[in-house]
């Protein structure tokens, strides 16, 4: 069934096309028709003509790109061009990012974008799509990374903050504005003292509240005065981190969420006192039971730990190889 001779999704210069449809997948140069799975800055780029997002996408690209073309669907709902059918599912990476499915002649791809597959109390849940091949990313594809429960890292990171408050300190999370902020702030403990988010922060949660429910926090700006953060947490970008937007927040202590903690020393390299380990991405075994959820035969790896991740699937015996694009191995977002 798959021996086509074009595939219906192909890699080129400009990013993943399906040329059936003269559609590109989060391509990372300016396009005709581009359908985007979530709003980091690598998936959704500046200079396409048209844009395709999910609805609780659209105003996260539009605030980043400005006046865009830009339309949206719900999940699940099809749409078709020049004959193939495209939907949107939810891919859990952060609110509003998505699974890309591309049907054609009963042949069914996944893209799946950026995914985790267990929940953050916040994104939409991943939801695995059957499909006779998936386009996989593989951030953290080596069986050294393996999460934690997420509840019980949210319950450290309320632990450490009212530790710090009992010490006289203020507590910083460093965590990128889009996502990983929105998901710890759900998870802090208003009753424990009051929360401050960076401005960038509190401009993505404006519009992610339009959707979903956040704890109450106050945007950090020039007003806020030294003594009203005694005993706070503030959620800040890491650009801040050596920045003067963080003399107003001494003293204390910080602190940062990311998949990379679970490697001993990574900590020490970035400077920073404390370590949760909270990724946007699959671990290991999520990386393999959502691709075995799809049924799919054929694998190709995108960007992370692609050739080992690859060489494991040839010899689970799958039809499994990587591919070169422009999205990041990041866990930082």
């Amino acid at each position: 069934q798959l021996a086509m001779k074009t595939p219906l999704l192909q890699f080129t210069s400009k990013g993943i096309y399906c040329a059936q449809a003269g559609v590109y997948l989060d391509p990372w140069r300016p396009v005709d028709h581009a359908i985007i799975s979530h709003g980091h800055a690598d998936h959704s780029r500046y200079g396409h003509q048209k844009y395709i997002t999910h609805h609780y996408n659209l105003p996260i690209i539009k605030k980043r790109l400005g006046a865009i073309n830009a339309s949206s669907v719900g999940w699940g709902e099809r749409f078709s061009v020049n004959g193939v059918d495209f939907e949107l599912h939810p891919a859990g990476h952060i609110v509003g990012s998505s699974q890309i499915l591309v049907s054609y002649k009963g042949e069914r791809w996944v893209f799946t974008g950026d995914y985790k597959a267990h929940y953050d109390g916040i994104s939409d849940a991943f939801a695995p799509q059957k499909c006779h091949a998936i386009i996989t990313e593989c951030t953290f594809g080596i069986p050294a990374f393996k999460w934690p429960d997420p509840k019980e890292i949210h319950d450290e990171i309320n632990r450490w903050w009212f530790d710090n408050q009992q010490n006289g300190l203020n507590s910083v999370v460093f965590a990128y504005s889009l996502g990983k902020a929105q998901r710890i702030l759900k998870h802090l403990n208003p009753d424990i003292g009051k929360i401050f988010v960076h401005p960038a922060v509190g401009a993505m949660n404006d519009i992610i509240a339009e959707f979903k429910t956040l704890p109450p926090y106050t945007i950090l700006t020039k007003e806020v005065k030294k003594e009203d953060i005694q005993g706070a947490l503030i959620i800040t970008p890491a650009a801040v981190q050596n920045g003067s937007w963080l003399k107003k927040c001494q003293p204390y202590t910080d602190a940062s969420a990311s998949g990379w903690m679970a490697i001993r020393g990574n900590k020490r390299r970035r400077s920073i006192d404390r370590g949760f380990v909270i990724s946007d991405h699959c671990d290991w075994d999520e990386l393999l039971q959502s691709i075995e959820a799809t049924g799919a035969e054929k694998v190709i790896c995108t960007h992370g730990y692609t050739d080992l991740f690859a060489k494991y699937l040839s010899e689970q015996g799958y039809d499994a190889r990587t591919e070169k694009t422009q999205f990041e191995e990041t866990d930082n977002e």
